[in-house]
């Protein structure tokens, strides 16, 4: 971290990044000295306070005093929202709106998900009616509604992220990976389905990008190729040699239980024109920047 003469980094302003151990949480951290340098970080996990704690929450924010938060922290996964709704809204929405109200006076960044949409369209702007499936699109369109009130505030949609995680299971490449080693002789992914894959850095470049530039609203973060389940699967897999099953493919229509939201794919056109440098399709930056699968 490089300072004027005369400043040290406990004279930057502070930003809390919640959910820090999360894949962008620890992205957005790791890359801060890079892309936003003017910032001092204190990186929030579950070891600090709780973030339904909300005597505590205040505390810390009263004795910190940031001045920016960026709110990663939620319960990402769809089954796990679905089978504990009281729990998801508690942490998605509830935590949210104390969150935001706490940073009424400065900048809060919320991220979202391009699965506030059902699917049936595909491409969706930012101005694109909502209508989630689940009870975790639910939460993330109630707590976007609240974030939304402040003219200050943003929220970020985005996609699946690729990366590497502190616990190595939360980028959608780590759990397909894990899915693939475990599943025998093969594994059917959908031709169906089709979703915006972005590098987490990527991701995390984007947002301290629009940090810079006091960007509020909704803006899409996400990878700039439209690419199905199936193709996703059929690119990461030549990364790993060591994973033997077979991907076949399957129609997410054929198959039993919940409605699926097949098409979330997010255009980006409008974070396009802000950003510096565009987002890349995940093919693209793989082949460019040669990191490992």
């Amino acid at each position: 971290m490089t300072c004027s003469v005369g400043m040290t980094a406990s004279d930057l302003p502070l930003v809390w990044i919640t959910g820090a151990n999360g894949l962008i949480g620890n992205y957005l951290v790791q890359t801060a000295p890079q892309f936003a340098p003017r910032w001092r970080v204190r990186a929030l996990t579950r070891t600090d306070f709780d973030l339904l704690d909300f005597a505590a929450v205040e505390r810390e924010f009263q004795k910190d005093k940031p001045q920016l938060i960026i709110h990663c922290a939620a319960i990402t996964v769809v089954s796990e929202a679905q089978k504990n709704p009281t729990l998801a809204r508690r942490v998605n929405v509830e935590a949210t709106k104390f969150l935001a109200e706490l940073a009424v006076q400065i900048p809060f960044v919320f991220f979202s998900t391009d699965l506030v949409f059902d699917g049936r369209k595909g491409d969706y702007t930012e101005t694109d009616v909502v209508n989630p499936l689940h009870i975790y699109g639910e939460t993330k369109v109630a707590a976007e509604e609240i974030v939304l009130r402040n003219p200050r505030h943003l929220v970020v949609r985005t996609s699946l992220n690729y990366g590497q995680s502190l616990s190595g299971n939360r980028a959608f490449n780590e759990q397909l990976r894990r899915s693939l080693q475990s599943a025998g002789q093969g594994m059917k992914l959908f031709t169906d389905e089709f979703r915006n894959p972005i590098p987490a850095v990527e991701t995390a470049r984007a947002v301290w990008e629009l940090v810079e530039k006091k960007c509020a609203g909704i803006y899409h973060v996400a990878g700039a190729d439209k690419m199905s389940r199936y193709q996703i699967g059929e690119l990461l897999v030549k990364g790993w040699p060591e994973v033997t099953a077979v991907i076949e493919s399957g129609l997410a229509k054929d198959f039993p239980g919940p409605p699926r939201a097949l098409d979330t794919s997010l255009d980006i056109a409008k974070v396009q024109k802000v950003l510096s440098a565009p987002l890349p399709g995940l093919n693209g930056w793989l082949a460019r920047t040669k990191v490992g699968f």
